[in-house]
């Protein structure tokens, strides 16, 4: 097995280690990549304002969802755990032991490589591990890394790849932490990463979650999902802006809809009920125990009491699982945005697409017939708000046509 060790402070993490993985996991072939925190770098001070460690272990978890190799990257909280300073020639030894035969390799950019010998016990390093370094600007080509390659393999008889970077992303972590700052820097971060960083106010950022731009918005939303999740919530997001200007209804209401309608997707019962208790939100039974039919209610809780959506954004998301009986416009918009998004494909969505520009009404009573029929042949069941959306569309004298 060939595992990469990719380790650092992370304060915070950005593209540019983004890319380094990307890279080093395809030109390395590796079977393995454990990003791994720092807890105490010995070479170094962290800054004041840097974030507690769980808050640099959440972002280097989003990280790596969005590096979308689950099978192949690995978070590894090892060094958070030790205690004291996060010496790698500890833990390579430890991981020697975790993965007795397995090929070893450290990641680390030019600053690091270029010391790499003055490291704590750089003779155990260098015989437990083979070293890639990456440039990550213009100038970390090979007139750099030469002389220290050549060092290495001379004294230590270590094995180095060296590789510069494809699509570079100039910037160090101290710039970027000087830039969020100043309310600038969103370019060099991952969307999610950002996000966080702007719900949990790091590195002095200062925004108010109640007046964000679309851009902090949308990336507080992508905080709260995982990476596959994001690509439906920005489908639902453009597909329900050309329902709203179709049919008359708000786009911007249905802009904010579609962006936080599944922020709460990926809680576990335990989380969106302990969020339904907060928000007094009365559930049934089926709803106490069915974790599918909650993100909807705790998403809208989110939406008007964390970001200060208005009441028709928040009756949107919350009744856009189940449907309700007397939908607005806005309900029906969400509802069927999230049915036919543009990702979506399955049996019979084109018809729906078709339906969704021409009668609203006939495609929501085919979306719900669709559903209702879907659930009863799995078994599951059907919740009583559905089967009343259903009765009351038919009720209303909606038919489908032939």
């Amino acid at each position: 097995m060939k595992i990469g060790i990719y380790g650092g402070t992370f304060n915070p993490p950005h593209l540019g280690h983004m890319a380094a993985a990307r890279t080093a996991m395809d030109a390395l072939k590796l079977d393995k990549l454990l990003l791994m925190p720092a807890a105490v770098p010995p070479h170094k001070s962290l800054p004041e304002n840097t974030p507690a460690q769980e808050h640099r272990l959440a972002m280097v978890e989003k990280m790596a969802d969005a590096l979308d190799r689950p099978e192949m990257v690995e978070v590894s909280t090892l060094e958070l755990e030790r205690e004291g300073k996060s010496y790698t020639s500890e833990t390579l030894e430890e991981l020697h032991r975790r993965y007795p035969g397995a090929e070893l390799w450290l990641l680390m950019g030019t600053d690091m490589f270029l010391t790499l010998h003055q490291w704590h016990d750089a003779k155990t390093i260098l015989r437990l591990a083979n070293i890639c370094a990456f440039g990550r600007t213009e100038g970390d080509g090979e007139a750099v890394f030469l002389p220290q390659r050549e060092f290495l393999i001379r004294e230590y008889q270590a094995n180095v790849v060296t590789i510069t970077l494809p699509g570079l992303v100039d910037v160090s972590s101290t710039q970027l932490r000087d830039l969020l700052s100043r309310g600038k820097g969103r370019e060099y971060l991952l969307p999610a990463v950002y996000g966080y960083i702007l719900m949990h106010k790091l590195y002095g950022t200062e925004v108010h979650l109640k007046h964000l731009e679309l851009p902090e918005l949308r990336a507080c939303s992508c905080s709260m999902i995982r990476h596959k999740r994001v690509a439906h919530v920005m489908g639902v997001e453009e597909e329900a802006v050309k329902l709203a200007k179709f049919w008359g209804a708000d786009p911007e209401l249905a802009r904010h809809a579609g962006i936080l309608h599944d922020c709460t997707k990926y809680l576990e019962l335990d989380d969106q009920l302990k969020l339904c208790r907060k928000y007094g939100i009365e559930l049934d039974s089926l709803e106490r125990k069915a974790v599918k039919l909650l993100h909807s209610k705790t998403g809208a809780c989110i939406a008007k009491y964390v970001f200060g959506e208005p009441d028709e954004v928040y009756e949107a998301i919350f009744w856009h699982t189940t449907g309700k009986e007397d939908m607005t416009l806005l309900d029906k918009i969400l509802y069927m945005a999230d049915y036919i998004e543009p990702n979506r494909d399955f049996d019979g969505v084109e018809r729906l697409r078709e339906l969704s520009y021409t009668d609203l009404d006939q495609a929501l009573l085919l979306g719900m017939n669709s559903t209702i029929q879907e659930m009863e042949e799995r078994g599951v069941p059907i919740h009583t708000n559905t089967r009343k959306a259903r009765q009351w569309l038919l009720d209303q004298g909606v038919k489908l046509k032939e």
